[in-house]
């Protein structure tokens, strides 16, 4: 196994934590008479290797060099359900026009598309759309269910799921993002999205906490 050498700055940065954590990324920066960006590098390798442990809204606090398999247990225990967002939801009759307005409106990169009943029939993303709009045909008159991903071509998650989990299933589909559904009789209720962006402000978190 590799041991990992540490600069100086990193060296004054683990000092600094070690006497006055837990400490703010700011905090620290001001004594070193740095800017928050310049440390960022530092901080976030300190904090993968195990050095340091950063928690939400308290900071940084000296841990001690962990083993690779401590921080993978760390990163395996974020659960979907902490971290999932507001869906937006669509009828399968919404025109193709529509939903391009929709999906402007609500700033989002895809729609879950749900019968009468509220159960999850289709996904439309941004790519869906772009490609329908190109060429001659009134987009007024194609409904979404035409172009849509249609079950079981349809990949979601759950929210006691593990983002490792849905991360990979994003990996492997190709797509930038998940449904959260619970699964009902009469099909999967739609209760959230999880998106690229959402996985990796969530891994980031971790080496970063709020300030």
């Amino acid at each position: 196994m590799s041991v990992i050498e540490l600069n100086q700055r990193q060296e004054e940065i683990l000092r600094i934590v070690k006497e006055n954590g837990p400490i703010t990324g700011e905090h620290i920066a001001d004594q070193l008479n740095l800017t928050r960006a310049t440390l960022r590098p530092d901080l976030a390798i300190l904090t993968m290797s195990g050095f340091l442990d950063a928690r939400p809204r308290v900071g940084y606090f000296y841990s001690g060099k962990k083993t690779s398999a401590s921080v993978y247990e760390t990163v395996t225990k974020l659960k979907v359900k902490d971290f999932y967002s507001t869906p937006v939801k669509v009828q399968e009759n919404m025109t193709v026009y529509d939903a391009i307005c929709h999906m402007f409106a609500e700033d989002v990169g895809t729609l879950f598309v749900v019968d009468e009943q509220g159960f999850l029939t289709g996904v439309l993303s941004r790519k869906d759309l772009l490609r329908t709009s190109i060429g001659s045909q009134d987009l007024n008159n194609i409904p979404l269910h035409i172009i849509m991903t249609r079950m079981p071509n349809i990949s979601h998650c759950s929210k006691n799921d593990t983002l490792m989990v849905a991360a990979q299933k994003l990996i492997e589909r190709e797509v930038d993002s998940l449904p959260v559904v619970i699964e009902r009789k009469g099909g999967l209720e739609v209760i959230g999205r999880l998106t690229k962006t959402t996985i990796t402000r969530a891994f980031i978190s971790l080496i970063e906490p709020a300030e």
